[in-house]
């Protein structure tokens, strides 16, 4: 026996509206009426199923009537526009830091936020990419763990591990844990990091939330709070990947046609010191390191470091070594070939 059949009739007309209908999937009083009574029991007539739709409406559900000999009726409005829907499920498609697994699950979620029609239609469209996706299923954990200890103001204590040549984990610093006060976690470059105070290195770093072996211990030991002048987005638009080194204000020369390039990697609001026929000259703050000088590299000589001088000397040197090892592996594979 039914409890209260007029309010289950109430919230389940609410959900088959929601979950069913939208501006090509409507559903009249009669369709309503068999679903609730072959589905959940409840028996009605169209006259009240009529009124229920009409206080559905005055509470505040955006039911639109399609008036004809039998009225149809449908969601209008819902939180997510399928447009809106399908730019989360194609990022937590593309993540590589949500698991294929996980993926899945959330792209299941989202999709309850659309109705049937609408869910089919993004089901179709909806890729993983399963090759770059993280392997590490405690990743949730470890995020929410690190996220409490933010909450809590308390270091954690971890151990952080890299892949050896054979494509297995290795701790690094041979297992020695690292302590690390939290301050805020960040998505960058498709890898989700922790950034805080390294008790370790004795300053401020990051860590990538996949690459930590087993969930993070709390410690009873309070957080080093940042510096009062530290800003997580600045911390993240001054690194590149993410690598710690320290932040100098380095001066570029660009050709004329790499400004989108500028822009994307730097912001609008990127400094233009110089403007010339063939080229621009900007100054960033940035954290100078290989990673930077790779992707002044991959210019091809269209981005030229101008100051400073210790970064253009860093910059040759690791040229210089880079052609060095290419002329020793061919110098040994000529020898091998004798």
């Amino acid at each position: 026996m039914v409890k209260n059949p007029g309010k289950q009739r109430l919230w389940r007309i609410a959900e088959l509206l929601y979950e069913q209908t939208d501006e090509t999937h409507m559903l009249s009083a009669a369709q309503i009426n068999r679903i609730l009574n072959e589905k959940y029991g409840l028996s009605s007539d169209a006259r009240t199923i009529h009124e229920d739709i009409r206080f559905l409406t005055e509470v505040g559900m955006c039911i639109e009537t399609v008036r004809s000999t039998q009225n149809r009726y449908y969601v209008s409005h819902r939180l997510f526009e399928l447009p809106e829907l399908q730019l989360l499920i194609d990022a937590v498609g593309s993540s590589r830091f949500v698991t294929e697994k996980k993926s899945k699950a959330l792209t299941d979620k989202l999709l309850t936020l659309a109705s049937v029609g609408g869910a089919d239609q993004l089901r179709h469209h909806f890729v993983t990419t399963p090759d770059r996706k993280p392997e590490n299923e405690q990743i949730y954990y470890i995020a929410d763990t690190v996220s409490r200890a933010i909450r809590l103001q308390k270091k954690i204590r971890f151990q952080y591990y890299q892949y050896d040549a054979c494509k297995n984990k290795q701790l690094k610093r041979d297992g020695e844990p690292y302590v690390f006060s939290p301050c805020s976690l960040v998505w960058n470059g498709d890898f989700y990091y922790m950034i805080g105070w390294c008790d370790t290195h004795g300053g401020m770093g990051s860590y990538r939330i996949e690459r930590i072996y087993r969930t993070p211990e709390i410690l009873d030991e309070d957080a080093v709070p940042p510096p009062e002048d530290f800003s997580p987005s600045d911390y993240v638009g001054t690194m590149f990947r993410m690598y710690s080194t320290e932040r100098e204000t380095v001066t570029l020369s660009c050709d004329n046609d790499l400004m989108d390039a500028m822009i994307d990697r730097f912001g609008t609001d990127v400094k233009v010191t110089e403007n010339r026929e063939t080229e621009f000259v900007i100054e960033v703050e940035i954290a100078v390191n290989h990673v930077f000088y790779s992707w002044v590299f991959g210019f091809g000589g269209r981005v030229r470091i101008m100051a400073p001088e210790q970064s253009k000397t860093a910059y040759s040197e690791m040229l210089r070594a880079a052609c060095e090892k290419i002329t020793e592996s061919k110098c040994d594979g000529e020898s091998d070939g004798e």
